[in-house]
């Protein structure tokens, strides 16, 4: 259950809140990056997919 508190420091997506035109920025950059290559999306993908290790505490 999302707290009032929680729910005015995101946006209506869900991110944190950032100063004015912060995602307009991002998604500009984001636009200008060439597409990744096949190799690159296995390896993210890969990373997103490792079992999660706990650390000694």
């Amino acid at each position: 259950m999302t707290t009032p508190e929680k729910a005015a420091a995101e946006d209506a997506l869900g991110r944190p809140a950032r100063p004015a035109g912060y995602w307009e920025r991002v998604r500009r950059i984001v636009d200008q990056a060439p597409p990744l290559t096949d190799e690159q999306r296995a390896v993210i993908r890969a990373a997103f997919t490792q079992p999660r290790t706990q650390e000694a505490a």
